[in-house]
């Protein structure tokens, strides 16, 4: 397959951000003779990045390859990559359907191990007995634990040789009880008294169950944001926690939630329903709010994050501070929090509007800013 072909469309691009790597080659390397072999049907991949697992297992001879990818926008362009490349790949919810009957499953490894759990979870239990785990990544971002993981629901996992910095773990022998077992343990919860919520979590999704400091100084504050708002938005909601406690603390607000992230949309509806406010909090999965229309919100909330995969990258919070900025109505309001040492201020101040600090500690810092006027 020609990897030079890939592109990363319609996600954040950047000089460090490539649309496949030295870890996808060798994970379609190492399971080139199962793919060779594997019956239609019988290959998934799980956490493509842009379709370089997936359209590499088509061209190694693999037919009918289901594809489970957490971001919408992975999703999209790994469809866009399949049509340039003239390939097929089926995308599939994250569930038992996305490995049931598989013999070859294909996946980079998370860099959650939370997310690792309950992946290796769903296909100890539902993939055929026979079935190959072939994971890879990146060997900076690999760790001891992350076979045991893996071992604590297959019976056997073998590690390959290292290959342009990258390595692959096999995992094999499934125990299907252990990992029907493991896997009902998902999602967690766990309650916070002192802010009177519930929080719900999948694998892998920002922070788990627990609620990060600088969401916290952010809810520390939020009671002062647009006390008269009727509609609000949690953009990149992780777990739902803000939507869960604007909702929660103001009963004639609607709010609408969104993240690009499976697990993390899962996770939010279990946590609005949770608190008893899912009949206020509508949540979908999407890239930024592309499903709402330009100045029909009054009030965004963001914590954006700032790594795409495992790069450092400040284009996902510049994509989703314009993602504000057309949707916000003038004088609308962003609260935004931040990581005090990336500097977002003159950023968010120049896409949205005049900023001003509301809260400041020795690690993050809380702005909002108002949706300046368009221009006439």
């Amino acid at each position: 397959m020609d990897f030079t072909a890939l592109r990363r469309d319609p996600d954040v691009g950047g000089a460090d951000l490539a649309a496949s790597d030295a870890a996808d080659r060798l994970i379609l390397d190492e399971a080139s003779a199962l793919l060779a072999a594997s019956a239609p049907g019988t290959v998934a991949v799980i956490d493509d990045a842009y379709g370089a697992l997936a359209l590499g297992a088509v061209a190694a001879g693999a037919a009918e390859v289901r594809s489970h990818q957490d971001l919408v926008t992975g999703e999209r362009a790994t469809a866009r990559n399949a049509d340039r490349l003239d390939a097929r790949v089926t995308s599939v919810a994250f569930g038992p359907g996305a490995v049931a009957g598989t013999r070859v499953v294909l996946m980079r490894l998370p860099r959650s191990l939370d997310r690792l759990a309950q992946t290796a979870a769903l296909i100890a239990a539902h993939a055929d007995p026979a079935v190959t785990v072939v994971a890879g990544g990146r060997i900076k971002h690999m760790t001891p634990t992350m076979n045991d993981v893996l071992g604590d629901v297959f019976g056997r996992v073998d590690v390959s040789r290292a290959r342009q910095k990258s390595r692959v773990l096999f995992a094999r022998s499934p125990d299907a009880d252990a990992g029907a077992g493991a896997l009902a343990s998902w999602p967690r919860s766990e309650r916070h008294d002192d802010l009177g919520l519930t929080v719900v979590a999948h694998g892998g999704v920002f922070a788990g169950t627990r609620i990060d400091v600088g969401t916290r100084l952010l809810l520390s504050v939020l009671g002062d944001a647009l006390p008269d708002a009727t509609s609000a938005v949690d953009l990149a909601c992780g777990s739902g926690v803000v939507a869960a406690q604007l909702a929660c603390s103001r009963p004639e607000l609607r709010v609408v939630a969104t993240d690009r992230s499976a697990a993390a949309v899962a996770s939010a509806r279990a946590t609005v329903a949770a608190n008893d406010v899912a009949d206020r909090v509508r949540v979908v999965q999407a890239d930024g709010l592309e499903t709402l229309g330009a100045a029909s919100q009054q009030l965004v909330v963001v914590n954006p994050p700032f790594h795409s995969d495992a790069a450092l990258s400040t284009g996902i919070a510049r994509h989703l501070f314009a993602e504000a900025a057309r949707t916000l109505v003038p004088g609308g309001e962003l609260w935004c929090v931040w990581n005090s040492h990336l500097r977002y201020r003159p950023v968010v101040e120049t896409i949205v509007g005049p900023t001003r600090q509301i809260a400041r500690n020795s690690k993050f810092t809380v702005t909002a800013s108002v949706r300046r006027p368009s221009p006439a």
